[in-house]
């Protein structure tokens, strides 16, 4: 039935293709139906994740559209579409017909660019390009799409270019950034009787400011209409920046500016910047030289006023593009660094006090990190700045988080080794993700082990922690900022408990929970001591999207922390870590789930792990353990980290693992988790039914057997304690809260063990710790909490019941 409904849409299929085709052969310059039919096909090859595969004489009347320079601009678009969807054509055909038209040209290159699977796909598209460049054709007659095209095919394989074509397109691109006409283009005159019949000399271009352009054409010169050549200049100083990457940095002529001197360098860059030399150049270093001034004055432009918001934009992402290309020049040729930081210097004097101008800044800060050290410039300033300032003000802007963090990511290495702030940075670089975490995780799962210090390991693991507090006291502030106090009719519009924590983010009681969670840099103490405050503060924002996306990702970053923290923590570092799991624990932002998805997922994962690759820590923090397992509210608010922390007690504390493990600290757990059983086990007529597993009552006997085989005097008292479970399992409030397989399985376990403490010298040997047990035994089911070796037994006797004796 699904086949015959396949085969159905298929026939259907090629009917349509069959009326389309009619349709094209009838009238295609004809709008109307002809478009509704294309529009139509286009939705049907696209919307699906199959390619599809049309019939060859429909294809063929597709390309013949496309490849027509008569033919209406829409049946262009609408068959280069169909084409990049559908199955790769013939691209040789295909290419045999290129255009000279420029229009045409662009939607039979991007058919070509999609359907593409090697370079030799790309050949001919590429030489009939570069022919078109190389010709002798008034600039007029230039495609205009050339630049573009060729920047795709350039991306999708560098080596297609010849070293002689890549010398030819520099020549090209360094002529069209420096002599591109300053006059702006011939306006269309619309004619009529007053028209006068000789040819009015077209006007100046002007700066954004309205002043009449002084100096040579750049994409900020403002102008009604441009020439061929201006567009030229804009589109390559567009791809300009990915020729230089791909194509510059195989060396130049200038092989010996590692060993000049500062002075010898200058001297060399000041001659090369006069035009007499520099057009003796060879063509890349000519084509760095025209960048470099090209660059230097859009620096200069970006300085005026410009009148319209639209200029003022495009002035700030030609500052972003003109350092970024300045920054490739300077590193393929240290001469240039001499004469680019007094520019560079002076501009980030001009910006930094402008938050509006935040994204220029990341690309200035690139070029201090890349070239400070070689001219000898300081730069701890730009930095602090940069990693101060900007977190703390800028959090709420998206784009700017995302390339902070990129150029963090970038620079990760030299970060850690030079720039002294960045480490301790973290409460700042975790505010962006703070408000914006749904976009930025798969960013700061890579980023978060470069924050990492041993030094500020424990801060770092709190602040972690604390991220869902510090989304909402971002959302705070940031209300706060927009509703002044005296309009409390826009307070009461956000809801009764918002309102209520706006409240307290404005109240000088909070004022310094809320300085502290809000802080910019590490140093200030590891946590503070009212966070149960400071979560009854924020109570109102716990249902905040916001809040519950980043309580979400929590989870993840602390894997991530743990998994890399082990690899470089000490023995004391690993105490610290314990005593900060049992603390935290209990102080949890009061989220959905959340505290669930830390307790179980991280926190008892990780104990697990730091115990096992740092087993005397039982010793260590005994005192903290004792005090936590012994406790019966423990296992009622967090039973799942609870049942492991007992585990890890009866397997790790032991002679074997620490010689300090004496009788008297095994009878003290002992009794800790002795009252708790016995506690948890009352059976009375008004007792409720148990609100725990029975997984933690199998833990707790296993564990008091394990402590019981090492000091041998509990032994009596541990089998009295498991001789009641039957009693207790079989009771009227268990069974009607266990199933029948539960309440089974725990009178064996206590059956087992009973049997096992019966023969002191066999339990010790039974539940000893595996030291260097192969594989670690995890106690998620019911047979992992005996060790390897008992399994090992186990398994013989009953395969070869031989064994046994008659």
């Amino acid at each position: 039935h699904f086949k015959s409904g396949e085969q159905a849409i298929e026939d259907e299929l090629q009917r349509f293709y069959g009326r389309v085709s009619k349709h094209l052969l009838q009238s295609p310059k004809e709008g109307g139906e002809v478009v509704d039919s294309l529009q139509r096909l286009h939705l049907i090859v696209s919307a699906t994740k199959y390619v599809r595969t049309l019939p060859p004489d429909f294809s063929k009347k597709l390309q013949t559209l496309l490849c027509s320079p008569s033919c209406p601009e829409q049946f262009q678009i609408l068959s280069s579409a169909i084409l990049r969807e559908s199955l790769p054509l013939s691209l040789h055909s295909l290419s045999s017909e290129l255009s000279q038209d420029s229009r045409t040209l662009s939607y039979m290159a991007s058919v070509i660019l999609s359907q593409a699977g090697s370079k030799e796909d790309l050949l001919p598209l590429c030489q009939h390009l570069l022919k078109s460049l190389d010709s002798r054709q008034p600039e007029a007659q230039v495609i205009k799409h050339t630049l573009p095209i060729l920047s795709k095919i350039f991306s999708f394989s560098a080596q297609i270019l010849s070293e002689d074509q890549v010398n030819l397109v520099s020549r090209k691109l360094a002529d069209w950034l420096r002599y591109a006409s300053v006059h702006q283009g011939a306006s269309m005159s619309s004619g009529g009787f007053f028209t006068s019949p000789r040819t009015r000399q077209p006007a100046l271009m002007i700066e954004v400011d309205g002043a009449v352009a002084g100096d040579f054409f750049t994409v900020l010169c403002v102008g009604q209409s441009y020439t061929e050549d201006q567009w030229m200049n804009m589109y390559t100083f567009s791809m300009i920046r990915k020729w230089l990457l791909t194509y510059d940095a195989e060396g130049t002529s200038n092989t010996e500016s590692d060993d000049r001197s500062e002075v010898d360098s200058s001297v060399m860059s000041m001659v090369s910047a006069t035009s007499s030399s520099s057009r003796l150049l060879p063509p890349k270093e000519r084509l760095r030289e025209k960048a470099f001034e090209y660059c230097h004055r859009l620096i200069e432009q970006s300085d005026r006023k410009a009148l319209k918001r639209t200029d003022a934009e495009l002035q700030k992402a030609c500052l972003v593009e003109s350092v970024a290309i300045m920054d490739i020049i300077c590193s393929e040729d240290a001469s240039y660094v001499y004469r680019a930081f007094p520019c560079i210097k002076a501009l980030y004097g001009r910006l930094s006090a402008d938050l509006g101008s935040a994204r220029a800044l990341l690309p200035i800060a690139q070029f201090y990190l890349n070239h400070s050290e070689m001219a000898a410039v300081d730069s701890e300033a730009v930095f602090c700045h940069l990693f101060s300032r900007f977190p703390a003000e800028l959090f709420n802007e998206p784009m700017l988080a995302f390339e902070f963090v990129q150029f963090c990511l970038r620079n990760v290495t030299v970060l850690q080794e030079k720039v002294a702030i960045y480490r301790h940075s973290f409460p700042n670089l975790l505010k962006f993700l703070a408000w914006n975490s749904p976009g930025l995780i798969s960013e700061y799962v890579e980023l978060l082990p470069s924050l990492l210090a041993p030094e500020t390991a424990i801060e770092l693991l709190h602040t972690l922690l604390d991220l869902p507090c510090l989304a909402a006291a971002l959302d705070l502030q940031h209300r706060s900022a927009c509703y002044p106090v005296q309009d409390r009719a826009v307070w009461d519009q956000q809801g009764s408990k918002i309102t209520a924590s706006l409240d307290a983010f404005r109240q000088p009681s909070y004022r310094g929970l809320f300085l502290y969670i809000l802080r910019p840099e590490s140093g200030t103490g590891d946590t503070i001591d009212r966070l149960n405050t400071l979560h009854e503060a924020l109570e109102g924002m716990v249902e905040s999207p916001r809040v519950v996306h980043c309580a979400q990702i929590v989870p993840v970053l602390l894997h991530v922390y743990f998994n890399t923290v082990t690899k470089m923590a000490d023995e004391k570092l690993i105490s610290q870590f314990l005593m900060v799991l049992l603390e935290r624990s209990s102080l949890l932002y009061n989220i959905k789930n959340f505290m669930l998805n830390i307790l179980c997922r991280v926190f008892s994962m990780h104990l697990q792990t730091l115990c096992k690759l740092h087993p005397p820590l039982i010793v260590d923090q005994y005192k903290e353990l004792l005090d936590f397992a012994s406790t019966t509210t423990s296992i009622y608010s967090k039973e799942h980290f609870y049942t492991h922390v007992v585990w890890v007690i009866g397997e790790y504390l032991s002679v074997a693992f620490d010689p300090r493990c004496t009788v008297e600290l095994i009878t003290s757990f002992f009794e800790g988790l002795e009252a708790v059983l016995f506690e948890i086990t009352q059976v009375r007529q008004s007792a409720n039914p148990p609100t725990y597993s029975p997984h933690l009552l199998t833990v707790l006997m296993t564990a008091l057997a394990k402590l019981a085989s090492r000091s041998q005097d509990l032994i009596p008292r541990a089998s009295l304690l498991l001789s009641k479970m039957r009693s207790f399992a079989r009771s009227g409030p268990v069974t009607a809260c266990f199933s029948e397989e539960d309440s089974e399985e725990i009178i064996t376990r206590a059956h087992e063990l009973i049997n096992l403490l019966k023969l002191p010298n066999v339990a010790q040997f039974v539940l000893a710790p595996s030291a260097r047990g192969e594989s670690p035994r995890w106690h998620r089911d019911t047979n992992t909490g005996l060790p390897q070796r008992m399994r090992a037994i186990s398994g013989l006797l009953h395969n070869q019941s031989s064994f046994l004796p008659a």
